[in-house]
């Protein structure tokens, strides 16, 4: 048996299901596919919904990329280049995923966002080298540059005659 269901409420239209999936979050256009895919629906009665959905404004990828890259900036203090790389995942093409990011980074600077995401990991200065590295890797799975790192790091007194 095909059970397709969403919130408990079985729904064999897969528009209905795509709405009630955006209800919740903006989602991109490959979030939708994938979801409704992973319900079973078929891939003509998918593309249908999507285009319908596209066409009402209720699904909207460029929408989705902006929102997006608000919140991983805001919330998680994501670096500039892993924020573009999570929206293109999202489907997102590579130009609205660099606008997007752009847009994001106006509001606050991404120097901010690394002071904040360095002050969740650090307490106080930067004892050691091998804290330094470790630091360094870890601001830089979250997406900032080397440069930005490092200049973050000097801030925090760190290179000033350390030597362990």
């Amino acid at each position: 048996m095909n059970e397709r269901r969403s919130s408990g409420i079985a729904s064999s239209d897969p528009y209905v299901t795509a709405l009630r999936l955006l209800a919740r979050r903006e989602l991109s256009s490959l979030q939708v596919r994938e979801r409704l895919h992973k319900r079973l629906f078929p891939p003509d009665v998918i593309d249908t919904a999507l285009v319908r959905l596209q066409e009402e404004g209720a699904l909207d990828d460029r929408r989705t990329a902006f929102a997006y890259a608000r919140t991983a900036v805001k919330l998680k203090s994501r670096g500039r280049i892993r924020l573009i790389r999570e929206i293109e995942a999202l489907g997102v093409d590579t130009e609205t995923a660099h606008e997007a990011v752009s847009a994001a980074y106006r509001e606050i600077s991404e120097e901010n966002v690394l002071e904040r995401a360095l002050a969740r990991r650090l307490d106080g200065s930067v004892k050691n080298w091998k804290e330094a590295g470790r630091l360094q890797q870890a601001l830089r799975r979250q997406g900032f540059s080397d440069e930005m790192i490092l200049g973050a790091l000097k801030r925090r007194g760190f290179g000033r005659g350390d030597t362990e």
